[in-house]
């Protein structure tokens, strides 16, 4: 099967998991109220076949669920997710084995490395058609307009590139842009990303950046994108990391950069270092509208291509559930292998999606020490670029399972000193779209010890948790059905029984 986005419809086609709507609808409003209630369901993704205002169809909520995500990785199971991050974590820091069967492991890693490299289409299909100047009319394409208040249309799943003007190492990434004119958008996005840097280079060079946004890509891709891991691959190495093999890329017709040669539909243009426009408000990902943004970089497009007959992917951003948030808790697995070789105390992480995928993370370690649990959020939130936003770390004992939220405040109610083990980091880089901060741009951070204390944490003796006696409860599992009850599994119970869906 192909590994472009119609491959990827083609399979959750077969697999009952895509509706195609083919009454007319608006990308004003209307698409986006639609897909907005799939995602809550957990519905199926949704392919809107007659868009009004535009002669292509639009696809969302594609990946709308990890399962499905799982699909467009090529695997079956959220649990191999894991094992490629065990393989990113041997590339993230190599190591000299020291068995032989470490030895084949790193063998094996380096050899799909080889297998990622991309490779390069000279008729690819992203530029069967091709438009440029005047003929560039933004306003054809079937770009959402997804809440009330939002100023104009977005972009919003599209993959930016662009190129260091120094060492012409390329970045993509996935950003918001919002309509300026019919051959205009202007972008939003953190100044830590690789994109910016490339803008501020291009400025001290007095160049501009040149820019391609690649528009219904493989989501496999999409995935690479996302995830920011320092490691000296480029996104593109990482998606043939993911599938197995390399992706096929395809020079644009104006600008100095590569795409997905696959892609459904690809803009080329410039940032001209200076010119700006005013972006916002827009609905965003914390929840709320995001800010009016004066200095928003503008850029101008000069050349669009596309496949015959393209589909336009698209998502949108809000509180969750939405499609960033089931991509965070994808990649969520993918992390994990890769934090424990960077902090090895750490057994396992959980960011829960209630809490923005990334703000609140919950560690779990095999305590060793007193201070452990400090040292262990301290390692968490300089690990990975990404973790720098996360403003809440709670750390517990290993013997908790961190994606249960029974269990989780449990140990914040039962362990916690308030004085004693919450901490504050004051005055760090963070995220101008979280509005609880008292500046923009600059915040704070806490962590919470939920651990059992050691001395001389406390000079407490802290007493045995209660739990079952262990031949009492094999011995009721055996004679389950003989007290009548064989009806009843526990597995089964209500999950609103105690005023939540722990389903959730």
């Amino acid at each position: 099967m192909a590994r472009d986005l119609r491959g990827f419809i083609k399979r959750l086609e077969q697999r009952g998991q895509l509706r195609r709507i083919r009454v007319p609808v608006d990308p004003n409003l209307e698409i986006a109220e639609i897909a907005n209630r799939m995602l809550q369901c957990g519905g199926p993704g949704l392919l809107f076949e007659n868009v009004k205002g535009s002669p292509y169809p639009v696809a969302i909520n594609l990946m709308g669920t990890v399962e499905r995500i799982c699909w467009a990785m090529n695997m079956e199971q959220p649990e191999e997710l894991e094992a490629l991050g065990k393989k990113l974590a041997l590339l993230y820091q190599p190591r000299p084995p020291k068995t032989f069967s470490q030895a084949v492991e790193l063998g094996q890693a380096l050899f799909d490395v080889l297998k990622a490299k991309p490779a390069r289409d000279l008729l690819p299909a992203c530029q069967q058609i091709v438009l440029k100047g005047d003929a560039v009319d933004l306003n054809q394409l079937p770009l959402l307009r997804v809440y009330a208040g939002d100023a104009s249309k977005v972009i919003t799943l599209g993959l930016m590139i662009t190129k260091d003007p120094e060492t012409k190492i390329p970045n993509v990434g996935v950003y918001r842009l919002q309509l300026q004119s019919k051959n205009s958008m202007t972008v939003q996005w953190l100044s830590v990303r690789g994109a910016t840097r490339h803008l501020r280079k291009a400025a001290e060079r007095g160049q501009k950046l040149e820019v391609a946004i690649a528009l219904g890509v493989d989501p496999l891709v999409i995935m690479a994108a996302a995830t920011p891991l320092p490691v000296d691959l480029s996104e593109w190495m990482f998606a043939g990391l993911y599938g197995g093999s390399g992706l096929h890329l395809a020079k644009c017709k104006t600008v100095d950069l590569e795409v997905p040669a696959d892609s459904e539909i690809v803009l080329e243009g410039t940032i001209t270092p200076g010119e700006v426009g005013v972006d916002g408000p827009a609905g965003d990902h914390m929840g709320f509208y995001g800010g009016v943004n004066e200095s928003a970089p503008l850029i101008r497009f000069h050349c669009l291509t596309h496949r015959k007959d393209p589909i336009y992917l698209t998502t949108f951003s809000g509180r969750p559930p939405k499609e960033d948030a089931m991509m965070a808790l994808a990649l969520n697995r993918i992390y994990t292998p890769i934090l424990r070789q960077q902090v090895p105390e750490i057994v396992d992480f959980f960011l829960p999606m209630e809490g923005l995928s990334y703000k609140v993370a919950v560690l779990a370690i095999d305590k060793a020490y007193p201070g452990h649990a400090r040292r262990a959020a301290l390692a968490f939130w300089s690990a990975l670029p990404q973790f720098n936003y996360t403003k809440f770390v709670v750390v517990v004992d290993k013997d908790i399972n961190i994606r249960n939220p029974r269990q989780v405040v449990w140990a914040i109610t039962a362990k916690v000193d308030p004085v004693r083990d919450v901490f504050i980091l004051p005055d760090n880089p963070f995220d101008a779209l979280d509005f609880a901060t008292e500046k923009p741009g600059l915040g704070s951070r806490m962590g919470i010890d939920a651990t059992t204390k050691i001395y001389p944490e406390s000079d407490r003796t802290w007493s045995e948790p209660l739990k079952s006696d262990p031949d009492t409860a094999a011995m009721v599992d055996r004679r389950w059905a003989d007290y009548g009850l064989a009806d009843l599994k526990l597995d089964e119970v209500d999950p609103n029984l105690f005023g939540y869906d722990l389903r959730n």
